[in-house]
């Protein structure tokens, strides 16, 4: 296999690993979230923004924990047939429907992004433009031009109301690193069937 590749696979392991190592310990503050969710509903006066901080916990340590998980093997997969097959049936049969995994991903971080420029207060029907010109603005004129391309910033209907766009981003992010993951996923069962890597 080419040496771009190889070291593909490990830059995105390496990446995912380290994020998937860190997102693992948002379990902790998802406890803390709750348990100072039940303390203050028990003997203060409730708070407002705890069910909505679990649940962006929740999203974050899902998503971002999601492409470790790809990389080490965890994902839920249907085991009726996979665990008597040989690996190199295994690693035919998961080069082919990683294609699968990877159109899914891709629909769903297309929708990730609609969402998010939609969060940002774009509300026309071209948001790669959209990014694009963020992403422009934000290099040649500087972070102030770049806060002036947003439009109206979407807030959650709660009493709360924080800012969905962060969650959004994180959402999007995750689920990129997942695509690059599964990338390398697919590149490591091709090397699995030539014989390279095992």
């Amino acid at each position: 296999m080419p040496s771009a590749i190889l070291g593909y696979i490990s830059v995105i392991d390496a990446m995912n690993r380290f994020i998937g190592r860190i997102a693992m310990y948002l379990i902790f503050v998802l406890i803390a979230v709750l348990l100072w969710s039940s303390v203050s509903k028990v003997f203060l006066t409730p708070t407002m923004w705890t069910l909505e901080t679990a649940q962006f916990v929740m999203v974050a340590y899902f998503v971002l924990g999601g492409p470790y998980s790809i990389q080490m093997g965890s994902n839920v997969r249907m085991d009726l047939f996979y665990g008597d097959w040989s690996p190199k049936t295994k690693a035919w049969v998961d080069a082919f429907t990683v294609f699968f995994l990877i159109f899914y991903l891709g629909v769903l971080l297309y929708g990730g992004l609609v969402s998010t420029a939609y969060s940002l207060g774009y509300f026309g029907d071209e948001p790669f433009h959209f990014f694009l010109n963020l992403v422009v603005t934000f290099f040649t004129e500087g972070p102030e031009a770049a806060a002036d391309t947003f439009g109206f910033l979407e807030r959650s209907p709660t009493a709360w109301r924080p800012w969905l766009w962060p969650i959004k981003v994180v959402l999007c992010l995750g689920v990129l690193l997942m695509i690059l993951q599964s990338l390398a996923e697919f590149f490591r069962d091709i090397g699995r069937l030539r014989g390279v890597l095992d």
